[in-house]
């Protein structure tokens, strides 16, 4: 009974260690926005998602350009001081204006070898896939 107990409290203990976001993971990598629920994204665009180093990120809203920084708290992570070009193309506004005011609302992120997915609490507000180019 002890040994299932020490088991049991090590395999706690490593699963928490595989929740927590570290910043490094995502430093120099490059997403492709491949799900917004509750949406259909545009064939004809891609949303991309870059993280530069030291926590700056930029990308692709379907139309527009965006940037801002990364921001780890307790083991969460944020999107802040996001700006963005202004451009209006009426084929993605939609899927633009949703993926921006997502973009707005992150709270957290799940991270694997090839999947990103951003966060508000619980809720999966994007999915995106790792690329290299």
């Amino acid at each position: 009974m002890k040994n299932l107990f020490i088991f049991g409290m090590i395999l706690c203990l490593f699963s928490a260690c595989l929740e927590k976001n570290d910043p490094k993971k995502l430093t120099n990598t490059k997403w492709e926005l491949t799900e917004l629920p509750g949406l259909t994204l545009p064939p004809s665009s891609k949303a991309t998602l870059i993280f530069g180093d030291s926590l700056k990120v930029s990308g692709k809203s379907f139309c527009n350009s965006y940037g801002g920084k990364i921001e780890v708290k307790e083991q969460k992570i944020s999107l802040k001081d996001i700006f963005s070009t202004r451009m209006f193309c009426q084929e993605t506004d939609a899927a633009e204006r949703a993926y921006m005011q997502a973009i707005n609302q992150v709270t957290g992120a799940k991270i694997t070898d090839s999947e990103l997915q951003l966060l508000n609490g619980d809720k999966k507000l994007l999915v995106f896939k790792k690329f290299d180019q």
